[in-house]
């Protein structure tokens, strides 16, 4: 007897409908199954056999072949379980098939037939809700995530029992609905403010404007000066994720399995630091099936790369690409996927092998050798990429023994949105460009034309400062949003003189 049963699977952030075709046929008992299937989903047969039988059912001693449509991709994962379990049960005339032509169903199979929580839920409900699927049966640890998905009924159930009964119209299952007004009202409840931060002024004002611009920024300072500190609270300050960066966020943590159990949408901007030793592959994305990285983790949030020269030159380089196109591409030999990064990158770093080079109060036991190998092992095309970068000193004794707090996250961010929505008009008939940071060489000398009193003040720091060529668009570009900040249509000498501050690393200072 033949049977088709639809089911899902992840296809870089997002899905694929794939059809499990089971065969059976009296011949000598066995089970095959065919279609590029991995390791996870040929161990299928020792649990499907195992969880029909302990659910209850005869397992057919039969010959069973299964093929996995398309025959031509890689499946990978146990989420085909439930679809091959009922595919040889329906074949066996234990389930019903009126249900099974408009489901789609997947879950991992314990021994004893519990259905196991799924990666990638969201994704291949979406899928199945453009696809004209009426219902999704999936495990109940999964179905809050699936129900995100307007359009498509979703069952979220406990075991295969459960399943085949609900199919046989022999029990009754509630659908599973998901409040999204009310996982909304969740958002921007940060555990980091910025009212905790003591003193630091200049430099919470630098991440403003970064935030305010979505411009990458570096911290330069000696080791306790706040850097950590302070990036930690950069998402609190950052515009609202809306339900569409919700969605694409949520798709890509639920895909790599790595989407808290407890939520079934990420409604904050996500936040990553990844260590120092991390490899290229982790930080990008890859493997022989590729999965995202952390620079996909941290897409429309921020990520943070602590003690930046510590990290590998080539894992820095690696890098260049996502930050000029907004999204990672990994090739192999047989697929090609695609995973947004768009992110907010902060970076913090020593100003010399000992931290203290710039430090007024202890001293600095580097020499020039050793300060400029330490600089050189941040590459020039990566500082293009950074318009900010800002010093943080050592925080005074009478800033650290202040009883006042600081300026809330929530009045910046006010600032910040402000911002943001004047950007968002500058740039609505450009599909490409949505902020200040976003602008190449044409917008910026379209939107950011100073006047005579501008010029003269950019071209003397320029000569000066001793400032590079590459900081020459970068000041531009920020001054733009100091500019917007301060809602003025022109771009005013003081917010060049401000934007000038930004550029530490470009000045004499660091070159010899």
């Amino acid at each position: 007897m033949f049977t088709k049963i639809f089911t899902g699977s992840t296809f870089g952030i997002d899905a694929l409908i794939v059809e499990v075709e089971t065969h059976v046929e009296n011949q000598l008992p066995g089970v095959v199954i065919v279609g590029l299937p991995d390791a996870a989903v040929k161990e299928s047969r020792e649990r499907v056999n195992a969880a029909v039988k302990n659910s209850g059912f005869k397992f057919p001693l039969q010959k069973i072949t299964i093929n996995l449509a398309p025959a031509d991709i890689k499946k990978e994962g146990s989420a085909f379980d439930l679809p091959i379990a009922l595919g040889i049960l329906s074949a066996d005339g234990k389930v019903r098939e009126e249900k099974l032509r408009d489901s789609l169903l997947l879950g991992e199979l314990s021994l004893d037939g519990t259905l196991k929580p799924v990666h990638g839920a969201l994704s291949i409900s979406y899928e199945a809700m453009k696809k004209g699927f009426r219902r999704i049966i999936l495990p109940a640890g999964s179905a809050a995530e699936a129900s995100i998905v307007d359009g498509i009924d979703v069952y979220g159930l406990n075991t295969l029992r459960e399943v085949v009964s609900f199919l046989n119209d022999e029990k009754e299952c509630i659908t599973t609905v998901t409040d999204k007004k009310e996982l909304f009202g969740a958002v921007n409840r940060y555990h980091f403010d910025f009212s905790d931060v003591k003193g630091q002024e200049n430099v919470k004002r630098a991440l403003e404007i970064a935030a305010a611009g979505a411009h990458n920024i570096l911290m330069i300072g000696p080791p306790g000066s706040g850097k950590t500190m302070l990036a930690k609270r950069i998402p609190s300050i950052l515009p609202p994720l809306t339900f569409e960066e919700a969605i694409e966020t949520t798709k890509i943590h639920s895909v790599a399995g790595i989407l808290p159990s407890e939520k079934a949408l990420i409604t904050e901007r996500p936040f990553r630091s990844p260590h120092h030793t991390v490899s290229d592959a982790a930080l990008i994305g890859g493997g022989s099936f590729p999965r995202p990285g952390e620079v996909s983790f941290a897409h429309h949030g921020v990520l943070f790369l602590d003690e930046l020269p510590e990290f590998r030159k080539n894992v820095l380089e690696v890098m260049r690409q996502p930050m000029e196109d907004y999204k990672v591409t990994i090739s192999r030999s047989k697929l090609s996927l695609e995973f947004p990064a768009n992110f907010m990158l902060a970076a913090a770093m020593n100003p010399c092998p000992c931290g203290f080079y710039t430090d007024p109060q202890k001293h600095c036991t580097c020499n020039t050798m050793q300060i400029q190998k330490y600089m050189s092992k941040i590459s020039g095309p990566l500082l293009d990429r950074i318009d900010i970068h800002i010093e943080v000193p050592a925080v005074k004794y009478q800033d650290l023994s202040s009883v006042s707090s600081g300026e809330p996250s929530a009045q910046i961010r006010e600032r910040v949105v402000k911002a943001r929505d004047v950007q968002i008009k500058r740039f609505a008939g450009n599909k490409n460009i949505f902020n200040n940071a976003d602008m190449g060489t044409k917008e910026v000398r379209q939107y950011c034309k100073l006047d005579k009193a501008g010029e003269d003040l950019l071209k003397m720091a320029m000569t000066r400062l001793g400032l590079s060529a590459r900081a020459y668009d970068r000041i531009l570009k920020v001054s733009r949003t100091i500019a917007d900040l301060e809602y003025s249509e022109k771009i005013l000498p003081q917010h060049i003189s401000e934007a000038i501050q930004y550029r530490s690393l470009d000045r004499e200072l660091w070159k010899h």
